[in-house]
């Protein structure tokens, strides 16, 4: 298949390329065309800009977490769009560890066979960006890389002698971009999602169009074109509906992989969505599916609606499947502690969450080690992002993932399980295993 395609790289995090990927997709679409989003590795946030200003919903591209061919085969089945542009992760070349470039940026231009641009950050150099822009261009055999972006240039001048150091490299400058440039909010996980503020939606606009006209955009869209055929591949076929998953959706939750989404409606699952924060009732189901967000940044909100935390613990009670990850763990827990207040939570778990000022970041790799909601005893892979620790953990409290590579809730164990509830720090992809199938027969 000819998927015409474009990876936007930066040489390290926070060189703007959320921004720059957003203004990329804003410029091709102006032009025209239709485009699809994707980004690479484990990452909800930045999507959510992406499928913003593109108009559909941005997949994600992880290595570690789907395999090579199916990251491959992922990627081309859902470029149905005239444009595919990928923003990377990180710095180009980095992936899993230092001695390769395994789940980096450039493992997954390669794998699709992708031209890329560079994103530089050129705030506190002049001359010295060729230097890098270089060593990115020879660090790998084969770098792909086709196009550099000058993100923060100081002046007409700055620029100028920037330009005059990169013109030896014969690697062409698809646009430069002004340090006084509007930038997106952040905040300790990234940036603030886009569900969280609707005028959000509008200051991506603004920013993405201001960007494109600093870019290229017909030259862009001329690399896009020239790249060779991916292999074709079959669509999946979807079973008839037979359970139904009541999935929490609102600025509380919203840490979502749209292809566990849709591999639940694969193996039939019909999904309805409620918010935790404002509904007072869940809709009729078989099972919950709460996802990651920031329940700390709407504690209060989610505190003051009692009605709903009682009912998802008189669910869980009951017997009713529910599957949590990372901010759903910590909403079923006694309560979540946050700038010096104390929210209760549902208080399904006897342990109480923590914000804390210390990052945990790593894929994760390890064994579920009993029957469980999703799965039987296997190993499996996963990745854990978030800043709180679970405390006061009860002693005789059930944990059934063992991990040989990240932290977990406690002592490198994860997966707290309570009657037909099964909640984790460790974010799955379900198509890494059949996950999918496995919740859905559990709620039959």
């Amino acid at each position: 298949m000819k998927v015409p395609r474009l990876v936007v790289a930066g040489a390290t995090s926070g060189v703007g390329k959320t921004s720059i990927t957003s203004a990329i997709i804003y410029g091709i679409k102006k032009r025209g065309y239709t485009v699809q989003p994707f980004k690479v590795g484990p990452d909800y946030i930045d999507p959510s800009y992406l499928s913003a200003i593109s108009g559909n919903d941005t997949k994600n591209l992880d290595v570690w977490l789907m395999g090579e061919n199916d990251l491959v085969q992922s990627f081309v089945k859902n470029s149905a769009s005239d444009v595919s542009v990928i923003e990377g992760v990180m710095g180009y070349y980095d992936g899993f560890g230092g001695k390769t470039n395994y789940a980096s940026t450039h493992h997954v231009a390669s794998l699709l066979k992708s031209p890329t641009v560079l994103v530089l950050d050129a705030s506190k150099v002049a001359r010295s960006i060729a230097a890098t822009a270089l060593g990115f261009a020879k660090f790998h055999r084969n770098s792909r890389i086709v196009g550099i972006i000058l993100n923060k240039i100081g002046s007409k001048k700055h620029e100028r002698m920037c330009r005059q150091a990169l013109a030896n490299l014969k690697i062409p400058i698809l646009g430069s971009i002004l340090k006084n440039s509007e930038s997106m909010e952040s905040r300790h996980l990234g940036l603030i999602p886009v569900k969280e503020q609707k005028s959000l939606q509008n200051k991506i606009r603004k920013i993405s169009r201001e960007i494109s006209d600093n870019l290229d955009i017909d030259k862009i869209i001329q690399i896009c074109k020239n790249v060779p055929q991916l292999p074709k591949v079959q669509s999946k076929k979807f079973k008839k509906p037979t359970v139904t998953v009541a999935v929490a959706l609102d600025s509380s939750f919203n840490f979502y992989y749209h292809d566990n989404l849709e591999a639940l409606r694969r193996e039939g699952a019909g999904l309805k969505f409620f918010s935790p924060v404002a509904d007072k009732k869940i809709p009729s189901c078989d099972l919950i599916y709460i996802g990651g967000g920031f329940p700390e940044v709407l504690g209060q909100s989610l505190e003051r609606n009692s009605t709903m935390r009682k009912l998802i613990k008189k669910h869980a009670e009951e017997g009713m499947p529910i599957y949590a990850e990372c901010g759903g763990l910590m909403y079923l827990t006694k309560s979540i502690s946050f700038s010096q207040k104390k929210y209760k939570m549902v208080g399904l778990f006897d342990a109480e969450t923590q914000m804390t000022k210390k990052m945990t970041l790593n894929y994760t790799e390890g064994r579920i080690t009993s029957n469980c909601l999703i799965s039987s005893p296997s190993k499996f892979r996963a990745h854990e992002f978030h800043y709180s620790k679970i405390r006061n953990l009860a002693r005789d409290a059930k944990l059934v993932y063992d991990l040989k590579i990240g932290e977990g809730i406690a002592r490198k164990k994860d997966a707290l399980t309570e009657y037909n509830t099964l909640a984790s720090y460790c974010h799955l992809y379900f198509d890494s295993a059949k996950y999918a199938a496995k919740l859905v027969q559990n709620s039959t």
